[in-house]
Formats: C-alpha cells, structure tokens, sequence
C-alpha cells in the first residue's frame, strides 16, 4: 500500500500574512498546489496544510455553512512532532517570533514535553517531543 498522505485544509484570512508567518518558521511552500487563493504548506514528505482564502475554503463545505473564527473557537488542534525537546522549543519560539501568539502553557511531563502557539488567523498548533524509551514502554 502507498504511504498515506494528509492535507489538513485551513481558512485564512490574508494569504499572504499567513505565507510569510510560515516561511519564517523555516517552511516551504509547493507551487504546484498554490495560487492566489491557496498555498500548499509542506510540513513533511506526507503532511501537507492547505492554507485558503476564507472564499477558497467555502468552495469545498456544505453550502451555507459557517467558517469558525479560530480567534474565538477551537475547531482543531495541530499537533506536529518534533526531534527533540529543543527543536519543539525552537519551532514555538520562531512562532512568537514570527508573530504567533502562545496558545497555553508549555507541557512537561518528563518523558513528554510539548509547546503550542496560535498562527496569524488563530489557529492553535502544538509541537512536542516524547521519550523514545517511554514510547516503546
């Protein structure tokens, strides 16, 4: 079987401001699947985050149906693994950089440590390491 592939679809206000958040975190975007509604963010060889115009991502729901604000409600959690505890701490901290804002308060359990942060349009990410040893437990 083929290795399976996400495309999380997320709507944006400003296209361009939410590029260039992104880009400052280091990422890339694919040209094949962007233009001047959608921008194909790669966050790895499988995951993908389709960011839309507000107008672009209605194309695709339920005709009348809302688009959430994700300023005022969560209608997802991102969660992206990271290598080791200091690339979870660099991603959140370019974030903020960026102009991301925190979305709660780092998480460390030990074996498990996590930070998260809002993007330009509110939605909330997390990023966060776990103990290989403690996964395998």
């Amino acid at each position: 079987m083929a290795q399976q592939m996400i495309f999380v679809n997320l709507p944006v206000k400003d296209l361009d401001v939410s590029r260039a958040f992104f880009e400052k975190l280091g990422y890339s975007f694919n040209p094949q699947f962007s233009d001047d509604t959608a921008a194909c963010l790669v966050i790895s060889d499988t995951i993908f985050a389709m960011l839309l115009t507000e107008e672009k991502f209605k194309e695709f729901t339920a005709p009348g149906k809302e688009i959430s604000d994700a300023t005022k409600a969560t209608e997802v959690l991102i969660t992206l693994s990271a290598e080791s505890r200091e690339k979870a701490d660099e991603l959140a901290d370019a974030a903020l950089a960026a102009g991301g804002t925190p979305a709660k308060e780092p998480m460390d359990m030990g074996f498990m440590y996590g930070r998260s942060f809002t993007d330009p349009d509110g939605h909330h990410w997390e990023v966060f390491w776990m103990d290989p040893a403690a996964a395998r437990g």
